[in-house]
């Protein structure tokens, strides 16, 4: 285990010098990450009777956004359809390590770059944050960001069957918008299709962390949000395994 943390921690720092000069298009991947809530945020502020902590709310989900972006399909997919996830398949390391570097260094630069966008918003929608919540949903955030990677991994990873993998990821992705908080808080949808996103895991990628980091969620909520978390991280970290290991045997590549 200390040999593949070593590991992973030399290719997040590879990573991160690799992209310290893509600066400008990862403001692009910041902004695409708030505009969905920015959309959420201008709708549900003019609506009578909305909830009174939504600017903390839709603030706390651009934060979450930008801290658990995925981009998978633009990264892992294409080293499949470039034939260089080969030389991958020949280090003496877990295939997962150069993909979740990669992730992780992209949020770090997206998050270190992202804070002017996040203070102007948070000025403007007049933003307050307890210290109390903002350390209960540190946990969540940080399940919520394995959940989506291996979500996101898991689609991009249709790349050893179609050459349509960037549709697939785009559907997931406008999954995640609808039934995770960014359209809607949880709490604002109507009754059925509420509990369907309580038990689905796109809530636990994107809004249930906001809802903890806004104060909105009761104890009771809190608890089963937590348990949907694990149980959703546990699974979709079987279907990731289960998918790498049914693509890596149907793959082939030709040439150096």
């Amino acid at each position: 285990m200390r040999r593949i943390l070593r590991l992973l921690r030399l290719e997040i720092w590879r990573q991160i010098i690799g992209w310290s000069g893509a600066w400008w298009f990862l403001i692009t991947l910041i902004i695409g990450q708030a505009v969905a809530p920015l959309l959420g945020l201008f709708v549900w502020l003019h609506v009578p009777g909305a909830q009174a902590r939504l600017g903390s709310y839709y603030l706390a989900v651009i934060c979450v956004a930008s801290m658990t972006a995925s981009f998978e399909n633009h990264t892992f997919a294409l080293s499949i359809y470039s034939g260089t996830v080969a030389a991958a398949l020949l280090r003496p390391q877990p295939p997962v390590i150069g993909p979740l570097g990669e992730n992780l260094a992209i949020r770090f630069w997206m998050f270190l770059l992202g804070i002017p966008m996040v203070a102007l918003v948070g000025l403007s929608v007049d933003a307050t944050f307890s210290p109390l919540p903002v350390l209960a949903a540190l946990p969540a955030l940080a399940l919520a960001a394995a959940l989506r990677f291996l979500f996101v991994w898991t689609l991009a990873m249709a790349a050893f069957w179609t050459e349509r993998v960037h549709a697939v990821v785009a559907f997931g992705g406008v999954l995640i918008g609808l039934l995770g908080g960014s359209a809607a808080p949880n709490a604002l949808l109507p009754d059925p299709l509420r509990a369907i996103a309580q038990a689905l895991p796109f809530r636990s990628m994107l809004g249930f962390p906001a809802e903890l980091a806004a104060g909105t969620v009761t104890p009771a909520g809190t608890a089963a949000g937590y348990a949907i978390s694990v149980g959703w991280t546990a699974a979709l970290g079987c279907c990731a395994v289960g998918a790498w290991r049914l693509g890596i045997r149907r793959y082939t590549t030709v040439g150096a």
